[in-house]
């Protein structure tokens, strides 16, 4: 298998970090934005003037604002938000071409359906083999060129060896696995851990709180992960474990630092206002608490997240009621 040209579906900061990866690698990239100011800021200045404007892109990257053009590519990485993945996937139907594989990027649970992104690849583009991309990476740092690595998962060993070899880089390295439920289970629940972990920054509650946050979340993803069929090695590496770590340790993480202004006193509209890109943590956790209590797995860091988010308790009463849960063993 050989690839020459992708198309990336979503110009937001990750998706334009992941144009400029593969353009890095060798290969012909084409961008789809849906906002029309992003494509002229790309076509006249090779710069994503809204989401990533510190980044001068590569030559090889070109720009459209229509899913038809990307008929033609043989790889598609698909960058929507998550709560977007369907009506996307959907949009882009009629123009893709049996047998080209979709990487999916977005990391998140579909509210109302309960499903991965996966399952919703499944019933949009049923044609389309699948490979999911995740692991510890901020747009910016990547698309500047700083190393990074990331699980590439794909059922299909030989595809994905071949999708890792045409997205490998000097500085991104994928990592090959072929337990794609592991791999997204760890890239949709860690920012919901996120914001938890940017919530106890915003109190103060210090170092010892944040590493207990992140190892007892871990402890919530896998039993998730394993729940929904994933492997729990797979959630111990860099798309479950690595990205938790990044992701709760700097407010460069949108989710973490949603969470820090809610642990610093502010409501959760004045936390969101004025941001245009999307907190994956805020929007998939109402779905991540259905999506355990369908299951039957104990998830109280989650749960709390969302039940904060959704206005039902305050970041006091979760911290109380976080602290007063029974005391219980650690493997438990």
């Amino acid at each position: 298998m050989e690839f020459k040209r992708a198309g990336v579906i979503g110009a937001g900061a990750w998706g334009t970090a992941l144009a400029q990866v593969a353009a890095c690698a060798g290969l012909d990239v084409l961008l789809q934005a849906r906002e029309a100011e992003v494509v002229d800021s790309i076509r006249a200045r090779h710069v994503n003037e809204a989401f990533l404007p510190d980044v001068t892109l590569s030559e090889r990257i070109s720009v459209t604002g229509d899913l038809a053009d990307l008929a033609d590519c043989d790889l598609v990485l698909a960058v929507p938000p998550a709560q977007h993945m369907r009506s996307t996937l959907t949009a882009f139907a009629p123009y893709h071409r049996a047998g080209v594989p979709i990487i999916l990027c977005s990391k998140g649970v579909e509210r109302g359906s309960l499903k991965l992104m996966t399952d919703v690849l499944a019933e949009t583009l049923p044609a389309a083999p699948a490979a999911v991309l995740s692991g510890p990476s901020f747009a910016g740092e990547v698309a500047r060129g700083l190393p990074s690595a990331v699980t590439l998962a794909c059922a299909d060993p030989e595809l994905g060896e071949a999708l890792m070899a045409a997205l490998s880089g000097p500085s991104f390295r994928p990592y090959l696995a072929t337990d794609l439920i592991g791999a997204e289970v760890g890239g949709a629940i860690k920012n919901v851990l996120a914001i938890a972990c940017g919530m106890s920054e915003g109190k103060g509650l210090g170092r010892s709180a944040h590493a207990a946050i992140i190892t007892r979340g871990f402890a919530e993803m896998t039993r998730l992960g394993v729940a929904l069929g994933g492997q729990a090695e797979t959630v111990a590496g860099l798309c479950g474990l690595g990205d938790l770590v990044l992701t709760c340790s700097s407010p460069q993480s949108r989710n973490m630092s949603l969470g820090l202004a809610l642990g610093q006193g502010q409501s959760v509209e004045e936390a969101l206002a004025g941001k245009r890109s999307v907190a994956e943590g805020y929007e998939s956790a109402p779905a991540v608490r259905e999506l355990a209590k369908k299951m039957s797995v104990d998830m109280p860091i989650s749960l709390a997240v969302a039940a904060l988010l959704g206005g039902e308790t305050t970041v006091d009463a979760v911290i109380d009621n976080l602290l007063s849960r029974p005391l219980r063993a650690e493997r438990d």
